[in-house]
């Protein structure tokens, strides 16, 4: 038997620490579980080796799509609420997910309803989340929304990858090119540095020019990083704050080839979401409330909540979203449409399916235009650093020649 130091929480997210004597680690855990006790970490008392058991395990949206998809199909065929709960907790591969979901699953045998329990853990079941299954739960209809939800979160987790494909490949020929560049710069310059200092004549501009680029690049280095790391640093804490948000995003929307691309994937996730939550029964103050909260782009969301207040006010939602210029023309005429028609639901589904389709055509253009770019970039780039390297030695052949 040892003295483990032990650090948890409790069902309602209150940290709770403690000793406790056992054999092993694994009996504190189940001894602390019994008493409804998640433990986050645990360690022989006096030092020794700590396990965390939430360390690099995140709850992604494709759990949580998976899970809702299994959810539905067992509801749907009669079985219980809590034993529902019980086969998924016991499934899961992810303890931090399998502590979430007995979480729920002690709330909801506590009395509460299943909303109520999955609100208690925002960072797993957003408001979106939360919202629909209450709805269902109201409407007696829950696989149903359940259903909703995965082919939701599947299509938004589609729309995410299309999003950072388009961002990250650029990013990557990018760093790639600054990487190699700096390794010449650093390394590989220096050599042929020394072997010109030799020859005692006067290099060529260009060459010189790379010289001094290299030198600056070797008695700077780290100050560069520190810079970049500031910048960087600086950066975050400035779109921490309201108006560099407001600012930031702003600029995005502007960005040549990018801001468009971002438009288009705003427009497809606003329209969707709020599209589901109108067809499931939410009411359409709450769903823009809630589509506001998770839009992505300050400006989007607070064209949102310009649109919620105009509706409290017995307007239309299509006035404020043509003033705000945010969305295209042809999304505000078919939500006016919608509107008119009472038939809002189905316009923002054709508008959402619509730029789907953009967003696709979109970053294959994109991919298309950037990767001849891009490498015709980095040819150059590396192309005028060898020849910059081997112009004093062309200059030596011909006059030994």
């Amino acid at each position: 038997m040892a003295i483990f130091v032990w650090t948890g929480k409790t069902r309602q997210g209150e940290t709770r620490k403690g000793e406790l004597v056992a054999k092993n680690q694994e009996e504190v855990i189940a001894q602390l579980r019994k008493d409804n006790i998640i433990v986050t970490a645990v360690s022989p008392k006096g030092g020794g080796f700590t396990i965390n058991w939430n360390l690099g395990e995140t709850v992604t949206q494709q759990d949580v799509a998976i899970m809702t998809r299994q959810f539905a199909t067992m509801i749907n065929a009669g079985l219980p609420l809590i034993q529902c709960l019980e086969i998924l907790g016991g499934q899961t591969s992810k303890k931090v997910f399998a502590d979430v979901l007995e979480q729920v699953k002690n709330d909801v045998q506590g009395g509460s309803t299943y909303a109520q329990a999955l609100g208690k853990h925002p960072k797993v079941f957003d408001a979106l989340y939360v919202n629909l299954v209450a709805a269902g739960e109201t409407g007696g209809v829950l696989d149903t929304i359940l259903n909703r939800l995965a082919l939701y979160i599947e299509k938004a987790i589609k729309l995410k990858r299309k999003l950072k494909s388009a961002l990250y490949y650029p990013a990557a020929i990018v760093s790639v090119a600054v990487a190699v560049v700096t390794i010449l710069l650093v390394w590989v310059i220096p050599i042929f540095a020394k072997l010109f200092a030799e020859y005692g004549k006067a290099l060529p501009a260009l060459t010189q020019a790379v010289i001094n680029l290299s030198y600056f690049l070797q008695g700077n280095f780290f100050l560069i990083l520190g810079g970049l790391f500031l910048f960087s640093f600086g950066f975050r804490k400035y779109y921490g704050t309201p108006n560099g948000r407001m600012l930031i995003d702003r600029v995005s929307l502007k960005l040549p080839v990018f801001g468009d691309i971002i438009r288009k994937a705003s427009v497809a996730r606003f329209t969707r979401t709020l599209a589901t939550l109108l067809t499931s029964g939410v009411p359409i103050l709450d769903g823009l409330a809630i589509v506001a909260r998770i839009a992505g782009n300050k400006v989007i969301e607070q064209t949102l909540m310009d649109a919620r207040q105009s509706i409290s006010e017995g307007k239309l939602i299509s006035d404020p979203l043509a003033k705000s210029k945010v969305f295209p023309g042809m999304v505000v005429q078919m939500i006016a449409v919608g509107e008119s028609t009472g038939a809002l639901d189905t316009m923002l589904n054709k508008i959402a399916d619509f730029y789907d389709e953009e967003v696709d055509v979109a970053v294959a253009n994109l991919a298309t235009l950037l990767e001849p770019a891009l490498m015709i970039f980095l040819g150059i780039v590396v192309g005028t650093v060898v020849i910059a390297m081997y112009l004093p030695i062309f200059k030596l052949a011909s006059v030994v020649g």
